[in-house]
């Protein structure tokens, strides 16, 4: 959760509050989306009836089931309002083939290196070198038992002959 502003003071009897916005506010921020106060500890969803910008840091809101002023009082007020962190696309297990190229290749007890990398939509290839000697062999999820990025070893699982010449 990311603070983005703090409710102010009542605005109107009908339940309306004045917010301070912080620097973390959305600027798309959409009211189909909620926003959550604390109360007793818990993070509590509210979501706006309405919602209007007044200049930078200033924004007039009012709430659902939020309905009158001594509600607004009781609940809101004085209260930070928060959104929900939204999740970064920082996949640890998202990489490109070519990446894998100069990783040193295992294939049973034998090791090499993956040389090259040929992208095809109907068959991907690695090239590894083994023994001094250049092999092609699919690029599928089946043949890959693990990969250490941190050793930079890939580990192959591959069908009987597949190397054979």
């Amino acid at each position: 959760m990311i603070a983005v502003g703090r409710i102010g003071r009542l605005f109107g009897t009908d339940g309306g509050v004045m917010i301070s916005l912080y620097t973390t506010f959305p600027d798309d921020f959409k009211i189909e989306e909620p926003l959550f106060v604390t109360i007793d500890g818990l993070a509590v969803p509210i979501f706006c009836s309405s919602f209007e910008r007044r200049g930078q840091s200033g924004a007039v809101a009012t709430f659902d089931d939020i309905d009158t002023a001594r509600r607004a009082e009781d609940f809101l007020v004085g209260n930070e309002i928060f959104i929900e962190e939204e999740e970064e696309d920082d996949n640890d297990d998202e990489f490109y083939m070519e990446d894998l190229i100069g990783f040193t290749a295992v294939v049973g007890k034998r090791r090499g290196e993956i040389s090259d990398y040929y992208d095809s939509e109907a068959n991907p290839l690695f090239e590894i070198t083994l023994d001094g000697e250049e092999h092609l062999i699919p690029a599928a999820e089946e043949f890959i038992a693990h990969i250490d990025f941190e050793r930079q070893t890939i580990k192959f699982v591959l069908p009987e002959g597949l190397l054979e010449l």
